[in-house]
């Protein structure tokens, strides 16, 4: 993967991901552009494939909005307090999570991969991911 200074790059900077990198999500990202690859100093974006049959722990980003583009697959995505609500992405689909709100997706087949475009509003794009237990959520599980 082509790397550069964290500084402003004065050119345009092609990245050419060679490797997946291993995330506290638990997935294989393929990093294209943030801080580290291309200088870049209020966005990161990564494709991201989700196994078949495969999900993401359960996680939060404290800090930062995330956008993601289905490319191939269809993807339910459990989110809020408790993981209690959902929605189904598939290709051609974007989708737009909010700083804070906890979320897991799960490629919704068994036998094809799910590969999706995710950009978030942060360079470092495992910046304040922090893991969601929804088990833990009892107060609002209760109501």
């Amino acid at each position: 993967m082509q790397t550069t200074s964290a500084t402003v790059p004065s050119t345009l900077v092609a990245v050419h991901p060679d490797r997946e990198i291993a995330t506290s999500q638990k997935l294989p990202y393929f990093v294209g552009i943030s801080g580290t690859t291309a200088g870049a100093r209020a966005l990161s974006m990564h494709l991201v494939v989700v196994p078949p049959g495969a999900h993401a722990e359960a996680h939060v980003h404290c800090e930062h909005e995330t956008a993601i583009y289905v490319l191939e697959g269809r993807v339910e995505t459990r989110y809020g307090p408790g993981l209690r609500d959902s929605v189904v992405t598939e290709a051609g689909d974007f989708l737009f999570i909010p700083p804070g709100v906890p979320h897991q997706p799960f490629n919704l087949s068994a036998t094809e991969p799910a590969r999706a475009i995710v950009a978030r509003n942060s360079p470092d794009e495992q910046d304040r991911v922090l893991p969601y237990d929804p088990a833990a959520d009892t107060a609002i599980r209760s109501r």
